[in-house]
């Protein structure tokens, strides 16, 4: 096994178990193909092994500190210990993450299972090097009908090609989710990420729980929020058809009588809206996908917050997301602040909210905790 010696820097981080290691905190490196399992070492002594990838500013991911490590016996555990850990979900819904990249102990493995579908994502060198035997494993323990490959854009700064493909089996083009009573249709092939927003599984029930009878769903997706409301009346303002489509589907699937669904860009709506909301949900796709994009996503962020404000009755609720790891709650919480300042109101938070439990946020690996949100309500300030 080849060996790459960190510098102080890195071996300070990994002190703290954090998992990746990037290009500049790299001493010295043996030749090492790309997604290859190395040995870590700080000086003389042996701290980790971890997939390397020299094609990659995140250089090396951490796979174990132990000090001894096979990376068979490895895959059989780590996969056999996330698909108990989830147990519990499966008396609420058919469908969950089975496995979530480094928080399971491996970085760049997605695992998804729709019923007896899988779909997975192999996001590094690292993982894809070790498809063929994940995928035996997935065989193995799981018994599915099906194996489907969705790939993502990240595979490119691994140097991997970004290509769809059916590894095993069969698997439904669509597929329909039941999840606390509800139920939602979903294209398992070609939706977005593997298919339906799952993280947001447990914020979809407590934002439904709320008592309220007019309710703006944006950047709808799927409608999951809208639906989950059981409002008197639903406004979904969607920017996709195909989108809208599912909405329409969904809608009508689980019972909703009176709502409007709008296929438009959520910016321009919410200039023009002029109707008030007891219930406002923003759930963006991602604004900032590096620190660099963080302060365009700001003024992002604050303009559909200000002027989702605007359109919320007194004691109504906002529920605003961040799906980006560079703006969490404390951004979130600035913004809002801001907000209430600007527009002379009064916001109280009601809930801190994050993916849920089968997306695991492991607090040695701060990129784990990836989407983060805020449910607050509005009082008008009594002069």
């Amino acid at each position: 096994m080849r060996r790459v010696f960190v510098n102080r820097k890195g071996f300070e981080k990994l002190k703290k178990r954090q998992t990746w290691i990037y290009n500049l905190e790299i001493e010295r490196e043996e030749d090492t193909k790309p997604g290859e399992i190395v040995r870590l070492f700080y000086k003389d002594k042996p701290l980790a092994f971890a997939f390397f990838n020299p094609k990659s500013k995140i250089r090396a991911r951490v796979i174990s500190f132990e000090a001894d490590f096979d990376i068979d016996v490895y895959l059989e555990h780590a996969i056999d210990r996330a698909v108990k850990r989830r147990e519990g979900l499966k008396e609420i819904t058919d469908s969950l993450r089975l496995f979530h990249s480094d928080a399971d102990g491996l970085s760049g493995l997605v695992v998804d299972m729709y019923g007896d579908n899988l779909v997975c994502s192999f996001d590094t060198a690292g993982v894809d090097r070790l498809k063929g035997r994940i995928v035996d494993i997935l065989k193995r323990v799981l018994n599915p009908k099906g194996i489907f490959e969705k790939s993502n854009n990240i595979r490119e700064k691994e140097g991997l090609k970004v290509e769809d493909a059916l590894l095993f089996g069969d698997v439904d083009d669509e597929f329909i989710v039941v999840e606390n009573g509800f139920r939602f249709i979903t294209n398992l092939k070609k939706g977005q990420k593997t298919g339906f927003y799952l993280d947001q599984r447990k914020n979809r029930s407590i934002v439904g729980s709320l008592k309220v009878e007019r309710v703006l769903d944006m950047f709808a997706s799927s409608g999951g929020f809208g639906v989950y409301s059981k409002a008197k009346f639903v406004k979904f303002v969607e920017i996709s058809k195909e989108n809208c489509k599912l909405i329409e589907k969904n809608a009508e699937m689980n019972g909703l009588r009176n709502y409007e669904i709008v296929n438009y860009d959520a910016f321009d709506f919410l200039k023009d809206e002029k109707e008030d909301y007891d219930l406002i949900i923003i759930d963006p796709p991602a604004f900032a996908k590096n620190r660099n994009s963080v302060k365009g996503a700001m003024k992002g962020y604050k303009y559909l917050i200000a002027n989702g404000i605007d359109r919320l009755k007194s004691g109504g609720y906002l529920a605003v997301f961040s799906c980006s790891f560079a703006v969490g709650f404390k951004e979130l919480l600035d913004l809002c602040l801001s907000v209430s300042s600007e527009k002379s109101t009064e916001l109280e938070v009601v809930e801190f909210l994050k993916q849920d439990i089968d997306h695991p946020y492991l607090v040695n690996i701060p990129t784990s905790l990836y989407l983060t949100g805020l449910l607050v309500r509005k009082f008008d300030i009594v002069q």
